[in-house]
């Protein structure tokens, strides 16, 4: 599989969309791997996870030919993640010259929200409801939504993605993982896990995971064997209010054998 990191930042964008701060002006003194938009993936340009209000930005930037995605994951309906009124710009009154639908899979509030935004699709778009801890067959790959410790409001979903003995866990948003969660991933081993680093080094692991509970999970991982021996974990979802550049992001997690994601990362497992 080939995973491409569209965005990696938090909602607000790094640097974010109005902020003065020192470290969002250090960020766009710097730029390059320094610029994060709202968190996205590509797998094998085909599979899309969730639609931010970037995406005509990545499809710009990195060359992406968006009419190739057969299907959409949606892992919930925090804006950064869900902007339905772009994924309307599918239908055939504003795009044209390929006719196969777009399967988008979600929760029941995504679903509804998609529903109600962009109204009848005229199977342009189909929708399909999941539930946590089921796995679905989506194209050539086996995705099963998994609980995440996220929005309060509704069932936040990270996803296990399997293709040809090949596994990665999209890991975000969430802070420390729901008990029913890791029941799940024991057993089991990933080539690639992508894990949420929104709180730096704040002491905070709900909603969102911090530096030291990125290491604890490491550490879990590895008891487990949830991680395979020569798999990576990968770092990402980073806030500016941390005030830590791409830079001193690496000098934290490169001893440990973690990555840091960047906008336009490629992985191949």
């Amino acid at each position: 599989m080939k995973i491409h990191l569209l965005g990696t930042s938090a909602a607000e964008g790094f640097p974010g969309i109005f902020c003065q701060c020192e470290h969002c002006k250090k960020a766009r003194i710097l730029g390059g791997k320094n610029i994060r938009t709202r968190t996205s993936a590509i797998i094998d340009d085909i599979l899309k996870i969730d639609f931010p209000p970037d995406t005509n930005l990545h499809v710009l930037r990195d060359g992406i030919d968006l009419s190739k995605i057969t299907d959409l994951l949606i892992t919930h309906t925090h804006s950064d993640h869900l902007y339905p009124e772009d994924l309307s710009m599918r239908l055939p009154i504003y795009a044209h010259g390929f006719d196969h639908p777009l399967h988008v899979y979600g929760h029941d509030l995504p679903i509804f929200l998609c529903r109600n935004r962009i109204g009848n699709t005229d199977g342009h778009i189909i929708y399909h409801h999941t539930h946590a801890y089921r796995t679905y067959e989506v194209s050539n790959y086996k995705v099963t939504p998994l609980l995440a410790d996220h929005n309060k409001q509704e069932s936040c979903m990270i996803f296990a993605i399997e293709k040809n003995e090949k596994s990665f866990l999209y890991g975000h948003d969430t802070g420390w993982f729901p008990h029913e969660t890791w029941e799940w991933l024991k057993g089991k081993q990933m080539d690639l896990i992508i894990l949420d680093c929104t709180n730096g080094h704040f002491p905070v692991r709900h909603n969102h995971l911090n530096i030291e509970a990125v290491k604890e999970m490491q550490g879990l991982f590895l008891q487990e064997n949830i991680l395979k021996k020569e798999g990576k974990i990968i770092v990402t979802h980073f806030s500016h209010n941390i005030g830590l550049q791409h830079q001193d992001l690496e000098d934290i997690f490169k001893p440990l054998g973690i990555e840091v994601a960047y906008d336009g990362k490629m992985i191949e497992i």
